[in-house]
C-alpha cells in the first residue's frame, strides 16, 4: 500500500513538473514577444515623434505663407485702389 502511495505521488510529482516546463517555456516565449514587441513599439514611436514634427513645420509654413499672401493682397488691393483714383485725377486734368 504504501508502494502504491508512492507510485501516485511520484506520478502526480512527475505531471506536475511537465505542467512547470510547460509554463516555463510559455514564460520564455511571452518575454521574447515582449522583447520583439518592445522594440517594435519604440520604433514606432520614434517614427511618430519625426512625423509630428514635420507634420508642425508645414503648418507652420503653411500659416505663414497664407499671412504673406494676404499681406501681398492687401497691399495689391491698395495699390489699385491709388491707381484708380490717381487715372481718374488724370483724366479729370487731361479735361480741362
Amino acid at each position: 500500500m504504501v508502494k502504491k502511495c508512492l507510485e501516485e505521488l511520484c506520478s502526480k510529482r512527475e505531471e506536475l513538473n511537465r505542467q512547470i516546463q510547460k509554463e516555463e517555456e510559455e514564460k520564455s516565449r511571452l518575454q521574447q514577444e515582449m522583447g520583439l514587441l518592445t522594440e517594435k513599439l519604440n520604433r514606432v514611436s520614434e517614427s511618430l515623434a519625426r512625423r509630428t514634427s514635420a507634420r508642425a513645420e508645414f503648418d507652420r509654413t503653411i500659416a505663414e505663407t497664407e499671412a504673406a499672401y494676404m499681406k501681398i493682397l492687401e497691399s495689391s488691393q491698395t495699390l489699385l485702389s491709388v491707381l484708380k483714383r490717381e487715372a481718374g485725377n488724370l483724366s479729370k486734368a487731361a479735361d480741362l
